[in-house]
Order: C-alpha cells, then structure tokens, then sequence
C-alpha cells in the first residue's frame, strides 16, 4: 500500500469514528494545562490528573506560582516522575510568564519554548490543544504508532514530526496528535498491541507484515 493511500484510510476512519477527541489532562485555564503537560513528562495523565486539583487551586495564576519556594510546591507534585526538576521548572516557568510574556501563556512554538521545563513536544501540545496551531507533538506514543502504522520511518522525534506534519492535512492534524496518542495508549500498545481488536488493522503496516510471515510459514 501507497503510504499516501495508507494515511488517506486511517485519517478518515478516525474522522469517522472519532471525530472530536481531546486531552486526557485535567486543566481550566493554559496556564493549568502548561503546569499539566509539564507534569506529564515520563508520567501518566492518570497520575497528574491525580495531583493537580491541590495545585491549581494553590496557584491559579501564574503571579501566584512565581512567587512561591521549591518547599511550598514540591508536597503538591511529589508522586510524579523527576518532581524535584519539575518543581523548579514549574517555578521558574511561571516567572518567565510574568517577566517576559505579561502572565499570558504564548502561542508561538519558539517562546513556548524558551519557558523552563518546555521542550518541543509540551510546546506543540500547548500550540495544538490552546492555540489551534496545525503542529503535531510527537510523544512515545505518537512515535510508536507512527513506525508501526506505517505513517514514518523517522529515526528521531522531529523526523516523525515532519512527517506526520507533510501528510496530513492542517485542519486535522490537532485532532490526529490525540487520535495517535489514543490509540497508542489502548490499542496499539507498547508491550502488547491489540492487532486482532484493532479498528484500522487493514491499513496497518506492521499488521500486514506479521501475517505475511504467518502466511509464508
């Protein structure tokens, strides 16, 4: 199958199917949901939508977090991944808000990326889900479903990102970030994929790879 063919099927069968997904994170305001996809890093959505309800109440704004200690906010993030890093990112990142970008949340990738603890992927989420940007954050999940997919072949997160980006069409690729990622989270797994329960098996390629061995035996 035609890689063309191959995204052109998938994209529409999610279209189809599901056709308004969203975050898995708990957030009311960008600046919550940046101090989420912050959070999120080598972490689950379960575990920081466990966490952050204390924390956002604690820190509604970006003025309140900038002026609190490491010691202040560390009991709130404790039980994620790395939370002694992501205490002090979350703190110097709401300082740079209120320095540099008058408290608001930017939309441009590259300042999104200048805030402490904010690497292309939280920035294009952030892009994405708040600012409608047609840009694809390209986590494990995203990285893993492309490959076996077939979507890409890219050996880093930016060449997946690129690929992903020149295939599908601008007005869907917010919507494909989550369709990936939902995907990979609960059917394409990483230890044990669901192939036979899969919805999009016929234009999978590592599906189709895998029964052409079982075939050939």
């Amino acid at each position: 199958m035609l890689k063309k063919d191959r995204y052109s099927r998938i994209m529409a069968w999610f279209e189809k199917n599901q056709p308004m997904p969203a975050t898995e994170l708990h957030y009311d305001s960008s600046f919550h949901l940046l101090i989420a996809v912050i959070l999120s890093a080598q972490c689950t959505d379960r575990r920081v939508n466990m966490v952050v309800p204390p924390l956002f109440e604690k820190y509604p704004k970006p003025s309140d977090l900038a002026g609190a200690s490491f010691e202040e906010v560390y009991p709130f993030v404790k039980s994620v991944s790395y939370p002694n890093s992501k205490t002090e990112h979350l703190i110097a990142m709401a300082r740079k808000l209120v320095e540099e970008f008058d408290s608001e949340v930017p939309s441009d990738i590259d300042a999104l990326m200048s805030l402490p603890g904010v690497g292309r992927k939280t920035a294009n989420v952030i892009a994405s889900i708040v600012y409608d940007k047609p840009v694809i954050a390209v986590d494990t999940h995203v990285f893993r479903v492309s490959h076996r997919l077939g979507l890409s072949d890219g050996k880093t997160v930016e060449a997946v990102e690129k690929d992903l980006e020149a295939h599908i069409p601008e007005q869907q690729r917010a919507r494909a970030h989550h369709w990936l990622i939902l995907h990979g989270r609960y059917v394409c797994t990483a230890r044990a994929p669901k192939c036979k329960e899969c919805p999009i098996q016929d234009w999978c390629r590592e599906y189709e790879r895998n029964n052409r061995i079982i075939n050939d035996q």
